[in-house]
């Protein structure tokens, strides 16, 4: 049975991506085990404001594991103390009367901070971006049964496409790398025969987007696993891996 608890909070608060930021701590009394991290952030703004102080910016949306925007950094844990999940996903089950909580934004080269746990993700975007389009016929629906897909491809590719480009495995890394996202995105395309004729020039030019945003290299730590909230596995880095050595070969 969920019981309340008092929490100790420990936010970082920062005005904006040039500013210099720094911790705020806070206490919370009375929070429900079974609210959500996010609607225990809704109740300290609450408090915060009746006290005419500025409220904590947080990114969220959907509140439902989809989107990926509730992108926070809890107790050294991207998303917080459980596996697979997203931050909305977490509830205060997860932490005993009187805890003290660290709450920090995304720490990466490729996600600046834009106000207090709040980053810039738009360099996943533009990651995509570089990654273009696929080449299909676009006349007649054609046939369910019209490009036979082996079942184990397919299922892999699903996998890879369950990715909501959160920036866990970034904010994970110690090279602050996007290798599991951008790999996530190859596979999915790659191991279908729709995506087959850009895979090479999709690689490269992604693996290229990357590093020019910043992104780290891969050194196989095997956090960004870890910490993925969709258990995206690294088997797809191997994938791009060779779809990039491929790809320069065929250059």
């Amino acid at each position: 049975m969920d019981k309340d608890i008092n929490i100790k909070l420990k936010v970082w608060r920062q005005r904006g991506p040039k500013e210099r930021g720094h911790f705020e701590s806070y206490s919370l009394k009375g929070i429900s085990q079974g609210s959500s991290f996010l609607e225990m952030l809704d109740v300290l703004n609450e408090q915060l404001v009746s006290e005419g102080k500025e409220p904590i910016t947080f990114d969220h949306d959907c509140r439902e594991g989809i989107c990926g925007m509730c992108s926070l950094y809890i107790n050294g844990h991207p998303h917080g103390p459980d596996t697979e999940i997203t931050t909305c996903q977490l509830h205060m089950r997860k932490f005993e009367d009187g805890a003290e909580i660290t709450v920090e934004p995304w720490r990466s080269a490729g996600f600046p901070v834009i106000r207090d746990l709040m980053v810039d993700r738009y360099a996943y975007d533009k990651i995509i971006q570089a990654g273009g389009f696929v080449s299909v016929n676009t006349g007649g629906v054609p046939d369910a049964n019209a490009i036979p897909i082996p079942k184990r491809d397919a299922e892999e590719a699903m996998d890879a496409a369950a990715c909501i480009g959160c920036g866990a495995c970034a904010a994970a890394c110690k090279n602050g790398s996007a290798m599991l996202f951008v790999s996530a995105k190859v596979s999915q395309l790659s191991l279908l025969p729709q995506g087959k004729v850009e895979a090479a020039r999709r690689a490269q030019a992604m693996i290229a987007k990357m590093d020019e945003l910043g992104f780290g290299n891969c050194t196989n730590t095997r956090a960004c696993e870890a910490e993925c909230p969709k258990g995206v596995s690294i088997s797809h880095i191997a994938r791009l891996n060779r779809e990039f050595i491929k790809a320069n070969l065929a250059d």
